[in-house]
């Protein structure tokens, strides 16, 4: 099998370029808001992390629709579950800043936003590392 390369490939990489972002902001916001406790941080995360969310979840989709393709694989099947571990660690980091007020980062929240932050860089590192063409190309 050859390695995969294509506009495929090309915008999976773009969708997840967007929660590495997005989980980063998240996490920057958290910080913020915990030093000033200015609400309007607290709500940038949320937004934050609703859009990592939603490019995540679609990575995750991409992602399975690939192993379901037969490109299967140690680095795939990780990268998969990286990015199901960051969606369902994104779905409760957004349920924690979706409480009221004050109460909605605190140290849980900002724990939350800073797993994702990693699991997001860890995808990304995992898609852009090259281990997931090099093992297709074997």
């Amino acid at each position: 099998m050859t390695a995969w390369t294509g506009p495929g490939r090309a915008v999976q990489g773009l969708i997840l370029s967007v929660p590495v972002a997005l989980f980063s902001l998240g996490t920057a916001t958290d910080a913020a808001y915990l030093r000033t406790a200015q609400m309007q941080w607290s709500n940038f995360s949320s937004w934050a992390i609703v859009g990592g969310l939603i490019f995540g979840g679609a990575a995750f989709v991409w992602s399975l629709i690939d192993l379901a393709w037969g490109r299967r694989g140690v680095s795939r099947f990780l990268y998969s579950g990286v990015l199901g571990a960051l969606c369902l660690v994104g779905l409760a980091n957004a349920f924690k800043h979706s409480q009221d007020g004050w109460s909605s980062v605190g140290a849980l929240g900002v724990t939350l936003s800073a797993l994702c932050c990693v699991l997001a860089l860890i995808a990304g590192w995992l898609r852009y590392s090259g281990m997931l063409d090099e093992e297709a190309g074997r």
